[in-house]
Protein backbone atom coordinates (compact mmCIF):
# COMPACT_ATOMS: atom_id res chain seq x y z
CA UNK A 1 0.00 0.00 0.00
CA UNK A 2 1.05 3.23 -0.56
CA UNK A 3 2.78 4.77 2.29
CA UNK A 4 4.38 8.81 2.79
CA UNK A 5 7.90 9.68 2.92
CA UNK A 6 9.61 8.11 5.99
CA UNK A 7 11.90 10.22 7.38
CA UNK A 8 9.50 13.16 7.63
CA UNK A 9 6.45 11.40 9.08
CA UNK A 10 7.70 9.35 11.91
CA UNK A 11 10.55 10.68 14.03
CA UNK A 12 10.87 9.24 17.02
CA UNK A 13 10.72 5.99 19.38
CA UNK A 14 10.66 4.85 22.89
CA UNK A 15 10.59 1.37 24.55
CA UNK A 16 6.85 1.40 26.92
CA UNK A 17 5.65 -0.81 29.49
CA UNK A 18 3.46 -2.48 26.74
CA UNK A 19 5.22 -5.86 25.30
CA UNK A 20 6.29 -5.48 21.96
CA UNK A 21 7.47 -8.27 21.97
CA UNK A 22 4.59 -9.99 21.73
CA UNK A 23 4.43 -8.88 17.69
CA UNK A 24 6.91 -10.79 15.40
CA UNK A 25 8.48 -8.14 13.61
CA UNK A 26 5.83 -5.25 14.21
CA UNK A 27 5.87 -2.79 11.27
CA UNK A 28 7.29 0.78 11.09
CA UNK A 29 5.72 3.43 9.57
CA UNK A 30 1.60 1.83 10.11
CA UNK A 31 -0.69 4.62 9.80
CA UNK A 32 1.79 7.20 8.41
CA UNK A 33 -1.29 9.60 7.44
CA UNK A 34 -2.25 9.79 11.37
CA UNK A 35 1.25 11.91 12.21
CA UNK A 36 2.00 14.16 9.83
CA UNK A 37 0.07 17.01 12.29
CA UNK A 38 -3.30 19.52 11.60
CA UNK A 39 -3.37 22.88 11.77
CA UNK A 40 -1.01 25.33 10.11
CA UNK A 41 -0.85 26.55 13.85
CA UNK A 42 0.58 23.89 14.45
CA UNK A 43 3.35 23.58 11.65
CA UNK A 44 4.43 26.74 12.16
CA UNK A 45 5.71 25.55 15.67
CA UNK A 46 7.43 22.44 14.27
CA UNK A 47 4.25 20.70 16.09
CA UNK A 48 5.99 21.44 19.32
CA UNK A 49 2.79 22.12 20.59
CA UNK A 50 1.67 19.08 23.05
CA UNK A 51 1.69 21.33 26.28
CA UNK A 52 0.19 24.72 24.66
CA UNK A 53 -2.49 23.28 22.31
CA UNK A 54 -5.63 24.94 23.08
CA UNK A 55 -8.28 24.75 20.39
CA UNK A 56 -10.25 22.28 17.82
CA UNK A 57 -6.88 20.31 16.66
CA UNK A 58 -5.89 19.62 20.80
CA UNK A 59 -8.11 16.23 20.15
CA UNK A 60 -5.06 15.36 18.21
CA UNK A 61 -2.06 16.56 19.84
CA UNK A 62 -3.36 16.61 23.33
CA UNK A 63 -7.25 15.84 23.92
CA UNK A 64 -6.66 17.18 27.29
CA UNK A 65 -6.17 20.41 25.91
CA UNK A 66 -9.90 20.57 24.96
CA UNK A 67 -11.17 22.60 28.19
CA UNK A 68 -9.21 25.73 26.98
CA UNK A 69 -11.26 26.36 23.94
CA UNK A 70 -11.96 30.10 24.28
CA UNK A 71 -15.57 29.36 22.62
CA UNK A 72 -18.61 27.57 22.76
CA UNK A 73 -18.66 25.78 19.53
CA UNK A 74 -15.01 25.88 17.22
CA UNK A 75 -14.66 24.32 13.71
CA UNK A 76 -11.51 24.66 11.91
CA UNK A 77 -10.45 23.38 8.06
CA UNK A 78 -6.92 22.74 7.05
CA UNK A 79 -5.87 21.84 3.15
CA UNK A 80 -2.42 21.39 2.17
CA UNK A 81 -0.86 19.73 -1.08
CA UNK A 82 2.27 17.17 -1.22
CA UNK A 83 4.27 15.98 -4.06
CA UNK A 84 3.40 18.82 -6.85
CA UNK A 85 -0.12 18.56 -5.66
CA UNK A 86 -0.02 14.55 -6.62
CA UNK A 87 -1.40 14.17 -3.09
CA UNK A 88 -4.15 15.91 -1.26
CA UNK A 89 -4.40 15.99 2.87
CA UNK A 90 -7.66 17.24 4.19
CA UNK A 91 -8.40 18.06 7.72
CA UNK A 92 -12.17 19.40 9.63
CA UNK A 93 -13.51 19.42 12.70
CA UNK A 94 -15.63 20.75 15.59
CA UNK A 95 -15.49 21.29 19.12
CA UNK A 96 -17.54 22.35 21.89
CA UNK A 97 -17.71 22.31 25.89
CA UNK A 98 -20.74 20.64 28.10
CA UNK A 99 -19.93 23.39 30.39
CA UNK A 100 -17.02 25.86 30.74
CA UNK A 101 -14.06 25.05 31.70
CA UNK A 102 -15.07 21.77 32.88
CA UNK A 103 -16.12 19.37 30.00
CA UNK A 104 -15.41 19.59 26.34
CA UNK A 105 -15.74 17.84 23.47
CA UNK A 106 -14.66 17.14 19.88
CA UNK A 107 -14.94 15.38 16.02
CA UNK A 108 -12.29 16.18 14.21
CA UNK A 109 -11.85 13.81 9.81
CA UNK A 110 -8.46 13.34 8.13
CA UNK A 111 -8.24 12.65 4.53
CA UNK A 112 -4.63 11.90 3.62
CA UNK A 113 -5.45 10.69 -0.33
CA UNK A 114 -4.25 10.44 -4.13
CA UNK A 115 -6.81 10.57 -6.87
CA UNK A 116 -7.57 9.67 -10.36
CA UNK A 117 -4.86 6.46 -10.66
CA UNK A 118 -4.91 4.60 -13.69
CA UNK A 119 -5.64 0.98 -13.46
CA UNK A 120 -3.57 -0.27 -16.43
CA UNK A 121 -4.55 -4.38 -15.30
CA UNK A 122 -6.34 -4.52 -18.39
CA UNK A 123 -4.64 -2.34 -20.98
CA UNK A 124 -3.73 -5.18 -22.82
CA UNK A 125 -6.04 -7.24 -24.41
CA UNK A 126 -6.22 -10.87 -25.35
CA UNK A 127 -5.15 -10.42 -28.65
CA UNK A 128 -2.04 -8.08 -27.57
CA UNK A 129 -3.19 -5.30 -29.11
CA UNK A 130 -3.48 -1.92 -26.32
CA UNK A 131 -6.83 -1.01 -25.57
CA UNK A 132 -6.65 2.55 -23.51
CA UNK A 133 -10.47 2.24 -23.52
CA UNK A 134 -9.76 -0.21 -20.79
CA UNK A 135 -8.06 1.63 -17.96
CA UNK A 136 -9.84 2.92 -15.54
CA UNK A 137 -9.13 5.19 -12.81
CA UNK A 138 -9.22 4.66 -8.79
CA UNK A 139 -8.19 6.44 -5.68
CA UNK A 140 -6.41 5.30 -2.58
CA UNK A 141 -7.30 6.83 0.53
CA UNK A 142 -6.58 7.05 3.75
CA UNK A 143 -9.10 8.57 6.37
CA UNK A 144 -9.17 9.06 10.21
CA UNK A 145 -12.09 9.86 12.79
CA UNK A 146 -11.21 11.50 15.86
CA UNK A 147 -13.66 11.47 18.95
CA UNK A 148 -12.44 13.15 21.85
CA UNK A 149 -13.30 14.13 25.35
CA UNK A 150 -11.62 16.10 28.06
CA UNK A 151 -12.62 16.79 32.04
CA UNK A 152 -10.76 19.01 33.92
CA UNK A 153 -9.56 16.92 37.49
CA UNK A 154 -8.59 19.94 39.67
CA UNK A 155 -7.88 23.18 38.94
CA UNK A 156 -4.71 23.99 36.36
CA UNK A 157 -5.25 19.75 35.51
CA UNK A 158 -6.61 18.59 33.11
CA UNK A 159 -6.89 15.11 31.04
CA UNK A 160 -8.53 13.64 27.59
CA UNK A 161 -8.78 11.12 25.87
CA UNK A 162 -9.34 10.46 21.59
CA UNK A 163 -10.87 7.36 20.25
CA UNK A 164 -9.68 6.68 16.71
CA UNK A 165 -11.41 5.36 13.55
CA UNK A 166 -9.04 4.41 10.97
CA UNK A 167 -9.95 3.30 7.68
CA UNK A 168 -7.81 3.09 4.12
CA UNK A 169 -8.73 1.89 0.85
CA UNK A 170 -7.51 1.46 -2.79
CA UNK A 171 -9.81 1.12 -5.04
CA UNK A 172 -11.84 -2.10 -4.76
CA UNK A 173 -8.58 -4.33 -4.34
CA UNK A 174 -8.00 -3.51 -0.69
CA UNK A 175 -9.60 -1.97 2.48
CA UNK A 176 -8.72 -1.90 6.23
CA UNK A 177 -10.24 -1.01 9.49
CA UNK A 178 -8.20 0.12 12.35
CA UNK A 179 -9.00 1.18 16.03
CA UNK A 180 -6.81 3.15 18.76
CA UNK A 181 -6.90 5.16 21.53
CA UNK A 182 -4.56 8.51 22.21
CA UNK A 183 -4.61 9.98 25.99
CA UNK A 184 -3.37 12.55 27.37
CA UNK A 185 -3.00 15.10 30.73
CA UNK A 186 -2.48 18.95 31.16
CA UNK A 187 -0.70 21.15 34.08
CA UNK A 188 -0.73 24.63 34.24
CA UNK A 189 1.83 26.15 37.03
CA UNK A 190 1.95 30.13 36.68
CA UNK A 191 3.33 30.78 33.24
CA UNK A 192 4.55 27.12 32.84
CA UNK A 193 2.28 24.20 30.98
CA UNK A 194 3.44 20.80 30.90
CA UNK A 195 1.66 17.94 28.38
CA UNK A 196 1.88 14.26 28.19
CA UNK A 197 0.39 12.47 25.47
CA UNK A 198 0.35 8.64 24.54
CA UNK A 199 -0.80 7.73 21.31
CA UNK A 200 -2.11 4.11 20.43
CA UNK A 201 -1.75 3.53 23.99
CA UNK A 202 -3.75 0.45 22.88
CA UNK A 203 -1.78 -0.53 20.20
CA UNK A 204 -3.55 0.28 16.99
CA UNK A 205 -4.91 -3.06 15.18
CA UNK A 206 -5.38 -2.56 11.57
CA UNK A 207 -7.38 -5.73 9.17
CA UNK A 208 -6.66 -5.88 5.69
CA UNK A 209 -8.54 -7.42 3.08
CA UNK A 210 -7.99 -8.00 -0.54
CA UNK A 211 -10.43 -8.36 -3.16
CA UNK A 212 -9.28 -9.44 -6.94
CA UNK A 213 -11.31 -11.41 -9.67
CA UNK A 214 -9.65 -14.31 -11.36
CA UNK A 215 -8.37 -12.31 -14.44
CA UNK A 216 -6.69 -10.00 -12.42
CA UNK A 217 -4.77 -12.40 -10.33
CA UNK A 218 -3.86 -14.26 -13.38
CA UNK A 219 -2.55 -10.94 -14.60
CA UNK A 220 -0.81 -10.16 -11.48
CA UNK A 221 1.20 -13.95 -11.55
CA UNK A 222 1.95 -13.57 -15.17
CA UNK A 223 3.25 -9.98 -14.52
CA UNK A 224 5.58 -11.71 -11.73
CA UNK A 225 3.08 -10.15 -8.70
CA UNK A 226 2.24 -11.34 -5.62
CA UNK A 227 -1.30 -11.59 -4.71
CA UNK A 228 -1.97 -10.06 -1.16
CA UNK A 229 -3.72 -12.16 1.62
CA UNK A 230 -5.74 -10.75 4.17
CA UNK A 231 -3.68 -9.42 7.33
CA UNK A 232 -3.07 -7.33 10.48
CA UNK A 233 -1.40 -4.39 10.28
CA UNK A 234 -0.60 -2.77 13.95
CA UNK A 235 0.74 0.22 15.04
CA UNK A 236 2.91 0.84 18.66
CA UNK A 237 2.18 3.21 21.46
CA UNK A 238 4.36 6.54 21.30
CA UNK A 239 5.09 9.30 23.97
CA UNK A 240 5.08 12.74 23.34
CA UNK A 241 5.36 15.35 26.32
CA UNK A 242 6.65 18.78 26.19
CA UNK A 243 6.46 22.10 28.83
CA UNK A 244 5.51 25.19 27.19
CA UNK A 245 6.43 28.57 28.63
CA UNK A 246 4.41 31.77 28.45
CA UNK A 247 4.14 35.42 29.00
CA UNK A 248 2.75 38.74 27.94
CA UNK A 249 4.63 41.98 28.07
CA UNK A 250 3.23 45.56 28.75
CA UNK A 251 -0.62 43.91 27.98
CA UNK A 252 0.12 43.44 24.50
CA UNK A 253 3.33 41.65 23.39
CA UNK A 254 2.94 38.08 24.12
CA UNK A 255 5.75 35.19 23.90
CA UNK A 256 4.94 31.41 23.63
CA UNK A 257 8.33 28.99 23.60
CA UNK A 258 7.70 24.99 23.63
CA UNK A 259 10.05 22.29 23.96
CA UNK A 260 8.87 18.96 23.11
CA UNK A 261 9.95 15.28 22.80
CA UNK A 262 8.44 11.98 20.85
CA UNK A 263 9.50 8.72 21.23
CA UNK A 264 8.06 5.73 19.37
CA UNK A 265 8.01 1.81 20.58
CA UNK A 266 8.71 0.16 16.64
CA UNK A 267 12.35 -0.53 16.63
CA UNK A 268 15.38 1.92 15.45
CA UNK A 269 14.85 5.08 13.47
CA UNK A 270 16.87 7.82 12.23
CA UNK A 271 16.49 10.41 14.63
CA UNK A 272 18.68 12.41 17.22
CA UNK A 273 19.06 9.46 19.73
CA UNK A 274 18.30 6.22 18.24
CA UNK A 275 19.39 2.99 19.69
CA UNK A 276 17.73 -0.68 18.82
CA UNK A 277 14.83 -0.10 21.23
CA UNK A 278 14.57 3.52 21.90
CA UNK A 279 14.95 6.31 19.42
CA UNK A 280 13.98 10.18 20.61
CA UNK A 281 13.96 13.77 19.04
CA UNK A 282 13.20 16.87 20.01
CA UNK A 283 10.62 19.32 18.72
CA UNK A 284 11.18 23.46 19.03
CA UNK A 285 8.27 26.14 18.17
CA UNK A 286 8.75 29.76 19.28
CA UNK A 287 5.63 32.23 18.32
CA UNK A 288 5.65 36.01 18.86
CA UNK A 289 2.17 37.91 19.44
CA UNK A 290 1.14 41.62 19.24
CA UNK A 291 -1.75 43.45 20.43
CA UNK A 292 -3.37 39.54 20.58
CA UNK A 293 -4.32 40.09 16.68
CA UNK A 294 -1.00 39.61 14.88
CA UNK A 295 1.37 36.34 15.19
CA UNK A 296 4.68 35.19 14.13
CA UNK A 297 5.66 31.53 14.60
CA UNK A 298 9.14 29.39 13.95
CA UNK A 299 10.05 25.94 14.84
CA UNK A 300 12.48 23.27 14.47
CA UNK A 301 11.78 19.14 14.31
CA UNK A 302 12.57 16.40 12.81
CA UNK A 303 16.89 15.89 13.54
CA UNK A 304 18.26 13.52 10.94
CA UNK A 305 21.64 12.19 9.93
CA UNK A 306 22.87 12.28 6.49
CA UNK A 307 25.10 11.83 4.07
CA UNK A 308 26.61 15.37 2.64
CA UNK A 309 28.46 15.91 -0.98
CA UNK A 310 31.98 14.63 1.06
CA UNK A 311 30.05 11.75 2.13
CA UNK A 312 30.29 12.35 5.79
CA UNK A 313 26.77 12.14 8.23
CA UNK A 314 25.90 15.26 9.42
CA UNK A 315 23.10 16.22 10.80
CA UNK A 316 19.77 18.12 9.02
CA UNK A 317 16.78 19.61 10.71
CA UNK A 318 13.55 20.81 9.44
CA UNK A 319 12.90 24.23 9.77
CA UNK A 320 9.16 25.65 9.92
CA UNK A 321 8.05 29.74 9.73
CA UNK A 322 3.94 30.47 9.78
CA UNK A 323 2.14 33.53 10.40
CA UNK A 324 -1.26 33.90 12.00
CA UNK A 325 -4.14 36.73 12.35
CA UNK A 326 -6.79 36.96 15.34
CA UNK A 327 -9.91 38.35 15.72
CA UNK A 328 -11.57 38.49 19.26
CA UNK A 329 -11.05 34.62 19.85
CA UNK A 330 -13.69 34.17 17.24
CA UNK A 331 -11.75 33.69 13.85
CA UNK A 332 -8.33 32.53 13.26
CA UNK A 333 -6.49 32.47 10.11
CA UNK A 334 -2.69 30.51 9.96
CA UNK A 335 -0.52 29.72 7.60
CA UNK A 336 2.67 28.07 7.85
CA UNK A 337 5.70 27.22 5.52
CA UNK A 338 7.01 23.57 6.09
CA UNK A 339 9.56 21.07 4.51
CA UNK A 340 7.68 18.19 3.77
CA UNK A 341 10.64 16.04 2.46
CA UNK A 342 14.24 16.21 1.92
CA UNK A 343 13.89 13.20 -1.02
CA UNK A 344 11.70 14.86 -2.83
CA UNK A 345 12.09 17.75 -5.43
CA UNK A 346 9.48 20.03 -4.20
CA UNK A 347 10.48 20.21 -0.78
CA UNK A 348 8.72 22.80 0.60
CA UNK A 349 4.86 22.49 1.43
CA UNK A 350 2.28 25.93 2.02
CA UNK A 351 -0.43 24.98 4.52
CA UNK A 352 -3.31 27.53 5.50
CA UNK A 353 -5.90 26.82 8.06
CA UNK A 354 -8.79 28.30 9.49
CA UNK A 355 -10.71 28.46 12.97
CA UNK A 356 -13.95 29.53 13.66
CA UNK A 357 -15.34 30.34 17.23
CA UNK A 358 -19.25 30.76 17.82
CA UNK A 359 -19.88 32.21 21.20
CA UNK A 360 -16.70 32.93 23.73
CA UNK A 361 -17.13 30.96 26.36
CA UNK A 362 -17.64 32.80 29.91
CA UNK A 363 -15.21 32.00 32.83
CA UNK A 364 -17.12 30.13 35.72
CA UNK A 365 -15.36 30.13 39.39
CA UNK A 366 -15.17 26.73 40.34
CA UNK A 367 -18.66 26.55 42.73
CA UNK A 368 -20.47 27.09 40.05
CA UNK A 369 -19.09 23.95 37.61
CA UNK A 370 -20.82 20.79 37.32
CA UNK A 371 -19.45 18.28 40.03
CA UNK A 372 -17.04 20.97 41.52
CA UNK A 373 -16.81 20.06 45.60
CA UNK A 374 -18.56 22.12 47.42
CA UNK A 375 -17.27 24.33 50.10
CA UNK A 376 -17.30 24.02 54.11
CA UNK A 377 -20.89 25.39 54.55
CA UNK A 378 -20.93 28.87 56.82
CA UNK A 379 -22.50 28.14 60.37
CA UNK A 380 -26.13 29.02 60.60
CA UNK A 381 -26.25 32.41 62.54
CA UNK A 382 -28.66 31.99 65.81
CA UNK A 383 -31.19 34.96 65.53
CA UNK A 384 -32.41 35.36 69.06
CA UNK A 385 -36.01 37.03 69.46
CA UNK A 386 -35.32 40.88 70.52
CA UNK A 387 -37.17 41.78 73.78
CA UNK A 388 -40.74 43.48 72.67
CA UNK A 389 -40.64 46.70 74.82
CA UNK A 390 -43.82 46.67 77.72
CA UNK A 391 -46.27 49.23 77.18
CA UNK A 392 -47.41 50.95 80.17
CA UNK A 393 -50.32 48.84 80.47
CA UNK A 394 -48.47 45.90 80.97
CA UNK A 395 -46.53 47.49 83.48
CA UNK A 396 -49.64 48.15 85.43
CA UNK A 397 -50.16 45.67 88.43
CA UNK A 398 -53.35 43.58 87.80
Amino acid sequence: MMSLHRTKLLIFTFFTFFAAKTFAGPPKYSNDFMYIGIGAHNFGMGNAVVASTNDITAGYWNPAGLVRIPSNIQFSFMHNEYFASIAKYDYAGIAFPLDSNKHAFAINFLRFGVDDIPNTLELIDPDGTVNYDNVKSFSVGNYGILLSYARTIIPNLSIGATAKIVHNKAGGFAKSWGFGVDVGAMYSIKNWKIGLTVKDITTTFNAWSYSFSDKEKQILIGTGNEIPKSSTEITLPRIQFGAAYNRTFLGKIELTAELDFEMTTDGQRNTLISTKKVSMDPRIGVELGLWHIFYVRGGVNNFQKMLNAAGKKVFTVQPNIGVGLRFRNIVFVDYAYTDVGKTSENQYSHVVSLKIGINKRKHKENAELINAPQGTPEPEKIITPVEQPQTPEQNQPK
